[in-house]
């Protein structure tokens, strides 16, 4: 009988306790066949059963029965490195940093380098392990692993990362088998057990039964058509170039569907800059999916994070309920997407083994942070190039992505829509023109005489200070990012209902309203801003065709009391730019192509990865890579937004009052992800300082968790106020 255990169990004889050879081999056949998809079964099957081979000391042993903390990550790592060179470096990674995270290779961080880690004095291994655990004689590169010589260090670190999602991945499913086998009452997390073959079926049924007499229906009903139709090419990178209202989220998911099933890919992975879209748009899906949809589809918002970053034990990892996005379709945030892809900590890097052999569409592509740019490029032409993944570039506005445009754009990028040209010139429906400076007394009287009109702008404190000019006037309405999403849908609903019914409705939103918002104006003012901005906000001006193009105006404006802010400064000043040489078409394909190269231009390419990720790994080898620092480097959004949770109706309450109890947080953290405001870190300090906001269930979940606790900061105009918290004498149970 063996002397080596992983976990423990209740028993005194240790009868339960699962043994170390038993984890380590359960890990390695799971983290193996993870890897096969990607042809990497031999490297992951490696590290699943070198991750824990520390735990063959008896300094580890005597941890199991109350000792102190000991190393248990660190002898697999300095095994794979002697055993299997340079692939083994790659596994070392991962295997020393299966619970603190990657480090880097060399370079010290906020976690000790890897190089320092392994010339560390460790406790003796027991050589049980060799007769217990037997390892591959040697590795090789993945099997049809195309290597590029210009990204060496990225796709070294790449497949490192890659790997390692496998490993954690295996060792979560394994550790929660185990308690699960001594508990009956905790459940098993598992993916869904939908079939894509069955949703298609389900998607089919759905599209019959969508309305298809009249132009725009005929002209989405030949966009799908042409789509569906490209399904059977081989995997690659594709684009789907549609007009607003041209259909192109029920395009793109059937594509994906039939591509899918035509290439024995996995699931459908669709990606979205903007959190409050996630949530409409798995409504959408699920629709699709009829009595399917629930199993099927998967959110995964960015705005509560994977774990509370408690104790790391193996019991703990049951209760943390992480996703690895083992489903047939998720709907997630650009931010969650490309932050995992780049990132060291096991909570983000489990399920993206599960993005190989997928189908990745990424709606609004434009919408990629400039300073980004080039990375999220390399890595969406990596995952194509060497993890079975086909990616959709799904927009109306769709960006220069291609390598003439900057070193390391696409090579090759296949057009799904029949003629976007001809689409764009047949869905025309609106006249674009800069009218010049507008203040907001203008604007007020512009709204005084137009009963029903949109007015976009740029900041969620001039949209306040908007509305409150014209606040007095019939049907005048306010939508901000400060209401959570469950607000601005009931607010949206109560528009739509009044514009439907010719009732005044005189709207000021910020860009929320731009993204994925089924609503229809007469008249739209946009401030400055990029031409994809432009063209976004034009969506939703006579959005169903109903009125001619030149009596539907989308009227461009410069408000000298508010400039664009910084970040989007040089897209105005091109958008700018391009009105002015495209004065009769400035939405057509030539405009924006124009645009977008004017703006990469101004911008200069290294401006395209602010913080140089791409020049750095370039010069990095396979002992060096710097882990750590591209998860810190590499950020989506550059200022930090904090989620405050609003208890605005019943189920928000009763969510929040289950998790005041709640062991583990997953089913909970969706169901309050509509009730999320997401505020700068000053003014979360501030309500924090004033007692306005306070932990739930704090000794399980920290401060993941931060609720509103008084009403009198939320109204229903404005969302969240923090202007002068001090005033509040926050009180329990107030709501």
């Amino acid at each position: 009988m063996t002397r080596f255990f992983a976990h423990t169990g209740s028993a005194a004889d240790k009868s339960d306790w699962q043994t170390l050879a038993e984890h380590l081999g359960n890990v390695g056949e799971l983290a193996g066949a993870f890897a096969r998809i990607f042809g990497a079964e031999a490297m992951g099957q490696a590290g699943g059963r070198l991750h824990d081979l520390g735990k063959y000391t008896d300094r580890f042993q005597q941890r199991l029965c109350g000792g102190p903390p000991v190393d248990h990550a660190t002898w697999g790592a300095v095994v794979a490195c002697r055993k299997y060179q340079s692939l083994g470096h790659l596994l070392a990674y991962g295997i020393a940093g299966h619970h603190a995270g990657l480090a880097n290779g060399e370079e010290r961080g906020e976690r000790s380098p890897l190089r320092e880690r392994m010339a560390s004095e460790l406790p003796a291994l027991d050589p049980q392990w060799q007769q217990e655990m037997p390892l591959p004689d040697a590795l090789l590169p993945p099997e049809g692993f195309r290597p590029d010589r210009a990204r060496g260090g990225f796709q070294q670190a790449f497949l490192a990362r890659m790997v390692f999602s496998c490993v954690v991945d295996g060792d979560f499913l394994d550790t929660e088998a185990y308690y699960r086998r001594l508990d009956s009452s905790q459940r098993l997390s598992r993916g869904s057990a939908v079939s894509l073959f069955q949703l298609r079926e389900k998607l089919d049924q759905h599209l019959a039964d969508l309305p298809a007499e009249g132009e725009v229906n005929s002209l989405r009903g030949e966009i799908l058509r042409a789509a569906r139709g490209k399904a059977g090419l081989s995997q690659g990178l594709f684009s789907l170039t549609v007009p607003t209202g041209g259909g192109k989220t029920l395009a793109s998911l059937a594509f994906a569907l039939d591509h899918a099933l035509a290439h024995g890919l996995r699931r459908v992975i669709y990606v979205i800059p903007f959190t409050s879209v996630v949530e409409q748009t798995a409504a959408v899906f699920r629709q699709s999916f009829g009595d399917l949809g629930e199993q099927a589809v998967l959110e995964h918002h960015s705005a509560f994070v994977d774990d509370p970053g408690q104790a790391r034990e193996a019991r703990d990892k049951l209760a943390l309920a992480m996703e690895n996005w083992d489903w047939p379709v998720v709907v997630t945030t650009s931010v969650q997407f490309f932050e995992s892809l780049f990132a060291s900590r096991p909570s983000r890097c489990r399920k993206l083994h599960n993005i190989a052999g997928s189908v990745v569409i990424l709606d609004e592509a434009q919408a990629l942070p400039l300073a980004q740019l080039r990375p999220c490029v390399a890595a969406l032409d990596e995952l194509a190039r060497n993890y079975r993944t086909s990616i959709v570039l799904c927009t109306a506005t769709q960006p220069a992505l291609s390598e003439r445009d900057f070193s390391g754009g696409f090579a090759q990028v296949e057009e799904l829509a029949p003629d976007p040209a001809r689409l764009f010139r047949a869905l025309e429906r609106v006249a674009v023109r800069h009218i010049g400076e507008v203040d907001d007394a203008a604007l007020a009287a512009r709204f005084a005489a137009s009963p029903q009109a949109l007015c976009i702008v740029n900041s969620r404190r001039h949209a306040r200070e908007l509305y409150q000019a014209i606040r007095h006037l019939p049907g005048a309405r306010h939508l901000t990012t400060l209401m959570c999403a469950r607000h601005r849908s009931q607010a949206l609903a109560e528009i739509k209902t009044d514009l439907r019914q010719g009732r005044p409705v005189r709207l000021v939103a910020t860009s929320l309203i731009e993204a994925g918002v089924d609503i229809d104006f007469p008249t739209v003012w946009r401030a400055d801003a990029g031409l994809d901005a432009v063209a976004q906000a034009a969506g939703r001006c006579n959005r169903e065709g109903r009125r001619a193009a030149r009596d539907s105006e989308v009227l461009v404006f410069r408000n000298p009391a508010w400039p664009p802010p910084p970040e989007l400064r040089q897209a105005a000043q091109a958008a700018a730019e391009t009105l002015r040489h495209h004065p009769g078409s400035p939405l057509d394909q030539d405009a924006i192509r124009g645009y977008f190269t004017q703006l990469y231009w101004d911008k200069g390419e290294r401006a395209l990865d602010k913080n140089g990720l791409l020049a750095l790994l370039s010069a990095c080898r396979v002992h060096n890579l710097p882990m750590e620092r591209l998860d810190s480097d590499f950020r989506m959004i550059e200022s930090a937004l904090q989620p405050v949770i609003v208890p605005f109706d019943d189920a928000a309450r009763e969510a929040l009052a289950k998790l005041a109890y709640a062991e583990g947080c997953g089913q909970l953290a969706r169901a309050l992800q509509p009730y999320l405001v997401q505020i700068p870190r000053r003014a979360f300090d501030a309500l924090r300082a004033a007692g306005a906001i306070q932990p739930v269930n704090s000794s399980r979940f920290g401060d993941q968790f931060m609720q509103l606790l008084n009403p009198a900061l939320y109204d229903a105009e404005h969302g969240l106020s923090w202007d002068d918290p001090t005033f509040v004498e926050a009180e329990k149970n107030v709501w």
